[in-house]
This record gives structure tokens, C-alpha cells and sequence, in this order.
């Protein structure tokens, strides 16, 4: 799980890093309401060519704007279909975000081919670029939200370039939309940037907030919610890929005796030198929780022989370090013990997998603490 950033680096990488578990979750559903939208939006577009019929506009242009509108119908039932599907198709999110923005492009160059004023002066239409990176916060992606940005910036501004430099009017004017001005056209450029700037001042929020609630103060470690909603996950993930993961549940011994000899100060600071040394030992897609006082889960992506030897190693090495001192400076062994748990052997789901740790946990306990237990006595 990422820490929170605060420096302008650390909001750059966490738009740009890798989207966390929960994230990816509201962003599924919001996706699913962003599919919802369109749906409706496209049935209204379908009152747009009897508009233009009513307003007297030529039979090419209603049956143009018809047939426009159809087809955005039927893309987007295909789109709300593929929606309801949530997470399966991760590409899913830049696909419609591209055939938003690619669509409001189209009508535009359709619009053009008309009166290239009207194309470049249309609020109503321009503002669907808006909309469609204005729907990226609901994905709760950064990386979505700059690429839609980014693409639609391309496009408009490739259209403009295109109409002024091609039609040989450096400012195409008409009589129902004014004069196009090249600083007219500057503006909405840098509209669509700021729009982009505040869909990811939303989503980094919105990461802020997850983090926060899924951490643990002492530590900054993740705490048991966090560990609840990505475990299943990161269950899964195994299943599909053939590989073993291991759930290891450790308590350390006499914890009560560092915070009587040494103070309460004394025992916050084992608590993060545990963390730490604990992270060490993880490996990448490998998580580490604190779910209580001092116990911590570790998910581990190996089997328990390979799990149980490297959390017994770190046991041996941690009884031998000075990690923390009591009142006088004289150092206090910091020892643990720990039960594992492999899936899909010892269960299938966290709850099962916790359940099984716990009890070999105990099981170590009973046994004369300091050791890590991988199976029923």
C-alpha cells in the first residue's frame, strides 16, 4: 500500500503509480455509473437531429445527425454491457474515455465540414470534452484522468490548427457564431487543461483519504480494514495465477513486560522496529498489516516451507539485535511468535486462513513462545 505524499514528486507518483486496491474498486463502480450516464445522455442526443429538423436544417444534416446518434446509442449499450462486468476488462476505462472524447472530436470535424466557425465556436458540443474528463474522477485513476486530458488537448488542438491553417480564414467567422479568434481558441485549451488539473486534484484526494483510512497510526503501516479489502484479492490473484501464498499471523512475546520496563515511548518504538524489520524481509506484490496491538499479518507469495524459513530466520536474527533499550539503556530482546497458514491447504478465504494462523499461533505460545509453527501439533 503507498504512503501518502505531500511534495509535488510524491503527487506526480501517486497519480502516476500504481492504482490502489480500493481505488481500483470505487473505480470500477464508477465506471459502471459513467457507462449509466452516457446511456441516458446518448437518448438524449436522439432529440438533437428533430431539432435540427424543426429548425429548418437541411435533410444531410438531420440524417447525418441521426445516424450519429444511433450508432452512439449502440455503442454505448456495448459500453454499459462490458461495464457491468466490473474489473474484468481492465482496459476498459481508456477505451471509453477515448471513444468520448474521439466522438465530441468527429461531430466537431462533421460540424466543420459545414460552417468551420460553428465547429470551432460550439459551446454545446466542446463541452462534452469537458464532461468527458470531468467522468475521470469517477474512475479514481490519475493516469486516466491525464490521458483523457492529454487526448483530448491533442485532438481540439489539432482540429483548430487543422480549420485555421486549411480553410485559409485565419479567424473563420459566421453569422450565427462569430468570429473564431486564435485567443478564443487558446482559452478552451487551457480550460481543458485546468479541467484536467482539477479531475486529478480529485482523485489524489480521493487516494488521500483511502490511505489514511486504511493506516495505521503508529506504523503507517496497513491496519485490519485495509487487510479485509485486498486480501480476497490478492487471493485471488494466486488461484488464477497457480501460485501459493502464505498468511502468517505474529504476536510478540511479553510486550507487556517492554511497556513496564521501559515505558509506554519504549514500547511504541518496538512496535515500528518490528514494522521495519518485518518489511525488509517482503517481497514485491508481498504485504504486511497491523491488525491489533502488537500482532501483524504478513502475506507472503511463496509456500509455508519457504514462508516458515524466512520468517524463522528473521526470529533468530531479531533475538540477536539491540532494537530497543529500557530506562537505564540496557538493551531488551525483542522475540516473536507466529503461526502460518498456506491457501488454498488451510482455506480458501481470510477468514478460514486467520483462523488456522491464529490457532498455530497459539499452539506456539503454548510450546514456549520465540518460534514459528507451520502445522498442527
Amino acid at each position: 500500500m503507498r504512503a501518502p505524499h505531500r511534495t509535488r514528486q510524491g503527487v506526480v507518483a501517486t497519480l502516476l503509480g500504481r492504482t490502489d486496491e480500493v481505488m481500483l474498486e470505487l473505480g470500477a463502480g464508477g465506471e459502471l455509473m459513467v457507462a449509466r450516464v452516457r446511456a441516458l445522455l446518448s437518448l438524449l442526443i436522439l432529440l438533437l437531429p428533430l431539432i435540427a429538423a424543426g429548425g429548418g436544417h437541411g435533410t444531410r444534416t438531420v440524417v447525418v445527425g441521426l445516424a450519429l446518434a444511433v450508432f452512439g446509442n449502440l455503442m454505448a449499450q456495448v459500453w454499459l454491457a462490458l461495464a457491468r462486468r466490473q474489473r474484468r476488462h481492465a482496459w476498459l476505462p481508456y477505451a471509453t474515455g477515448s471513444y468520448d472524447v474521439s466522438m465530441t472530436t468527429l461531430v466537431l470535424v462533421l460540424v466543420a465540414t459545414r460552417e468551420p466557425a460553428a465547429a470551432l465556436n460550439s459551446v454545446m458540443v466542446w463541452n462534452f470534452y469537458m464532461l468527458a474528463i470531468a467522468l475521470t474522477a469517477l474512475r479514481n485513476d490519475g493516469r486516466l484522468a491525464l490521458y483523457v486530458g492529454g487526448l483530448a488537448i491533442a485532438q481540439y488542438a489539432a482540429l483548430v490548427i487543422a480549420l485555421m491553417t486549411g480553410t485559409g480564414e485565419a479567424n473563420p467567422a459566421s453569422l450565427g457564431y462569430g468570429v473564431a479568434s486564435v485567443t478564443g481558441q487558446v482559452e478552451r485549451l487551457l480550460l481543458l487543461a485546468m479541467m484536467t488539473v482539477i479531475a486529478c486534484a480529485i482523485i489524489y484526494r480521493m487516494q488521500r483519504l483511502v490511505d489514511l483510512s486504511g493506516r495505521d497510526g503508529l506504523t503507517g503501516l496497513p491496519n485490519r480494514a485495509w487487510l479485509l479489502q485486498h486480501a480476497p484479492r490478492q487471493l485471488a490473484d494466486s488461484r488464477r495465477e497457480g501460485r501459493s501464498l502464505t498468511l502468517g499471523l505474529l504476536d510478540l512475546d511479553g510486550f507487556r513486560r517492554i511497556n513496564a520496563d521501559a515505558g509506554p515511548r519504549a514500547g511504541d518504538r518496538a512496535i515500528r522496529a518490528v514494522a521495519l524489520r518485518l518489511q525488509t524481509m517482503l517481497e514485491d506484490d508481498e504485504s504486511l498489516s497491523r491488525i491489533g496491538g502488537q500482532e501483524f499479518v504478513l502475506l507472503l507469495r511463496c509456500p509455508v516451507g519457504s514462508a516458515w524459513e524466512r520468517l524463522d530466520r528473521l526470529r533468530r536474527d531479531m533475538a540477536n539485535e539491540s532494537l530497543v533499550v529500557d530506562r537505564d539503556g540496557r538493551p531488551l530482546p525483542l522475540r516473536f511468535s507466529a503461526g502460518l497458514a498456506a491457501s488454498p491447504a488451510d482455506g480458501s478465504d481470510v477468514s478460514a486462513l486467520l483462523g488456522v494462523a491464529d490457532r498455530r499461533l497459539q499452539q506456539a505460545k503454548r510450546a514456549g513462545r520465540n518460534r514459528v509453527e507451520a502445522r498442527d501439533a
